[in-house]
């Protein structure tokens, strides 16, 4: 999963402050568990020396922030709302990978829905405040 969205709304969710989006949160992204991302390498590492980089792994399934951060409040049960901020000036409106060269090279798909991924990322970040 992203290192900064996801992480940074999860806390915020489970503290039930403020979400806070930049722009109108129409941006996409296309976030990548861990799990799947792992395989992709591990794939990628065990095809044959002819085969070489660059190869997209991640994946292609698109949401836009404002849908992340009701996934996520949702997921959470919390009381959060969400504010917009100014739009920052380098914040891509689309992040989607073209995993065309890993299906066909690599036979990669990923497998962790976003709400399965979402699932356990809050998880984890529950467990680690319990600590």
């Amino acid at each position: 999963m992203d290192g900064r969205a996801v992480p940074t709304f999860i806390n915020k969710a489970l503290n039930n402050e403020n979400i806070e989006i930049y722009g109108d949160g129409t941006q996409t992204r296309s976030l990548c568990h861990v799990d799947d991302l792992i395989d992709g390498i591990m794939k990628m590492m065990n095809t044959d020396d002819d085969i070489i980089g660059p190869v997209n792994i991640g994946n292609d399934d698109e949401l836009t922030i404002n849908e992340l951060a009701a996934k996520i409040i949702k997921l959470t049960n919390s009381k959060s709302q969400i504010i917009y901020k100014e739009l920052l000036q380098d914040d891509p409106s689309k992040r989607k990978p073209d995993l065309t060269v890993a299906r066909n090279l690599l036979n990669y798909t990923p497998r962790i829905s976003i709400d399965e991924g979402l699932k356990n990322t809050i998880e984890y970040f529950k467990n680690q405040r319990m600590v």
